[in-house]
């Protein structure tokens, strides 16, 4: 099929955070992502992008009176990384000091682990091992 221009290129999540220096070093520092563009405002990091692989999210510092709490913005929220190997994910990311469970099978298929940045949003990092039953 052809590109057109209307093609959707690509979707990158914007999440609202409390603590924009905590946010980055647990993204950078314990998940491997890279700062990839930054908006620093009189000085002041407020907006960057990070990448790791073809993964990007943009954290931005909330303002708590137009944005909500940590609670509020993260409720119903999950982001899902498909990666190569959920169970060498685990083990990068305990290297790194994060203490979480093994990742397991879902009936569906995928192998995932779950965990919770700083601001309670849920991420999972997955890779398929089994196919999915047909219907």
């Amino acid at each position: 099929m052809a590109s057109t221009s209307s093609d959707l290129q690509e979707l990158v999540p914007l999440l609202f955070v409390d603590d924009l220096s905590r946010s980055v070093d647990f993204y950078i520092e314990q998940l491997g992502f890279d700062i990839k563009l930054t908006w620093e405002p009189e000085g002041t990091l407020s907006w960057c992008r990070i990448e790791r692989g073809n993964a990007a999210l943009m954290l931005q510092l909330a303002v708590p009176d137009e944005d909500g709490t940590a609670n509020e913005r993260s409720k119903g929220v999950g982001l899902f990384f498909n990666c190569g190997d959920a169970q060498a994910m685990y083990e990068e990311f305990l290297s790194k000091g994060l203490s979480l469970e093994p990742p397991q099978v879902a009936f569906y298929g995928m192998n995932q682990l779950f965990l919770r940045d700083p601001d309670g949003y849920e991420l999972c990092f997955q890779n398929q091992v089994e196919p999915p039953e047909e219907q």
